[in-house]
């Protein structure tokens, strides 16, 4: 079993979440939550609250960004065949709507060839609290 799986099964959903911003601190402003890791998915959640807001009062589109980052990034360390690496070498983005309440942000690498060497791409999408896809990413990973 991949050492990170292992910690995220073993740890639980709040002390693996607090670990891996610890490790990786920028991803703590938006003070996630992982709900659901394994290989070809991952699922994080953070709330709605001002430190995430811009200046009209809504989830930053970064915010969002970091959140698709966070969980791309994890679940393709759980997919990948042990003793390879990766690296986010491109995003492309989509704000949908505005997002105004918690969030709940799904990388779903299903499809993704995860043997592959080279680039690959991992879709994300953010849900608003009522299930409305608000923001949709493909972050690009280069395999090694």
């Amino acid at each position: 079993m991949n050492q990170v799986l292992g910690m995220f099964q073993n740890m639980g959903n709040q002390a693996f979440s607090k670990a891996v911003t610890g490790f990786a601190p920028y991803f703590a402003t938006i003070d996630p939550t992982f709900t659901e890791l394994r290989p070809g998915y991952a699922e994080v959640t953070f709330a709605n609250r001002r430190e995430v807001h811009n200046h009209i009062g809504t989830v930053h589109a970064i915010a969002l960004c970091n959140a698709a980052e966070l969980a791309a990034g994890t679940m393709t360390t759980v997919s990948i065949p042990e003793g390879r690496q990766w690296i986010p070498v491109g995003m492309a983005v989509q704000y949908l709507a505005k997002a105004k309440t918690d969030m709940r942000v799904v990388a779903n690498g299903q499809q993704v060839a995860w043997d592959h060497t080279g680039n690959v791409d991992v879709p994300v999408d953010a849900f608003d609290a009522e299930g409305k896809r608000v923001f949709t990413a493909t972050i690009t990973m280069n395999l090694k």
